[in-house]
């Protein structure tokens, strides 16, 4: 089934190349079917490539699904176009009155700061006050998870030695969420970030579960009892090359950078990356928006249960 996203938005070439099933909303009104409405709030930089990341991801379940983008207005984007933000992004202030099925809040490059020096904290925990009664089911994602158990749980980030990079080993730590059915007992998933949670003070709280483990990079993926807000430290949704160009790019600048951890072939940087997590990626995001959106959201999102 497809994902509905804004006539002429330019990753529909993209994904329309490697097949997946999109359409327009003209054409989607014309269907006796309720799409699933999902609201990505991107807070990345390259907003154009983090919005195809995800909308891959999306379209991969025979779900039909709506696809809101929503930018924050305290933050200027230095990196997307203003065009395309005008094209196809709305504002917090524009949806507010709206309930939707699930939202996507994704990680930025402001991990070194403190929450509250972030220019767009403020909104952004409006938005996040907003999702937990307006909204079904969350997905928090890298520097976005780590947002949300700061604000609804007090859990604190710690700054790290040295940048987790790379691909990193996860294990299961529980098999009774449909989050992680169809998963192998372990599985593999980028992480590119300074800064961590710690497993002790996140069980500590009562009403969290850690789902996924790392030995190297840490915590992997938490959730809460009910699913409606689910943490994932790391990045399923990137693409083969992103961390090259996270590493090249780092290499340019002579900042401090290691070659990614389980990434290259024999770990070394002439040979092609190896793709690791895609199909675990794709079950993830398949089970989230079965189980904790689909099977859980009313048809009229006005009747959205308040947590």
């Amino acid at each position: 089934m497809p994902i509905i996203i804004p006539e002429n938005l330019p990753a529909a070439k993209i994904l329309s190349q490697e097949h997946v099933f999109i359409m327009d909303k003209a054409r989607a009104i014309h269907q006796d079917i309720r799409p699933l409405k999902i609201a990505i709030v991107n807070l990345m930089p390259t907003k154009i490539i983090t919005d195809a990341q995800f909308l891959r991801l999306i379209a991969n379940t025979p779900l039909q699904v709506e696809i809101i983008f929503i930018k924050t207005q305290s933050h200027k984007s230095k990196n997307t176009p203003k065009e395309y933000l005008q094209n196809f992004y709305t504002t917090f202030s524009q949806i507010k009155n709206q309930k939707f099925d699930g939202m996507i809040i994704t990680g930025a490059p402001v991990e070194k700061l403190e929450f509250k020096e972030v220019d767009y904290w403020e909104e952004l925990k409006e938005i996040m006050d907003y999702a937990k009664d307006n909204v079904t089911s969350t997905m928090f994602v890298c520097w976005g998870a780590q947002a949300g158990l700061y604000h609804y749980y007090k859990i604190p980030k710690y700054p790290l030695d040295n940048k987790i990079f790379g691909v990193f080993k996860h294990k299961i730590t529980t098999k009774k969420v449909n989050l992680l059915r169809g998963f192998d007992d372990e599985f593999y998933m980028p992480n590119s970030r300074y800064t961590e949670v710690k497993r002790e003070d996140i069980e500590k709280i009562e009403e969290l579960e850690i789902l996924a483990q790392s030995d190297q990079s840490g915590v992997g993926i938490v959730a809460n009892k009910d699913g409606s807000q689910i943490f994932v430290m790391g990045h399923l949704e990137y693409d083969l090359d992103t961390l090259e160009k996270e590493y090249l790019r780092d290499l340019k600048k002579n900042l401090p950078i290691q070659i990614p951890v389980n990434y290259y072939k024999d770990n070394d940087p002439n040979n092609k990356p190896i793709v690791r997590w895609k199909a675990h990626a794709n079950i993830l995001y398949a089970n989230w928006l079965n189980y904790y959106v689909y099977q859980e959201t009313p048809y009229d999102l006005y009747k959205i249960r308040k947590h």
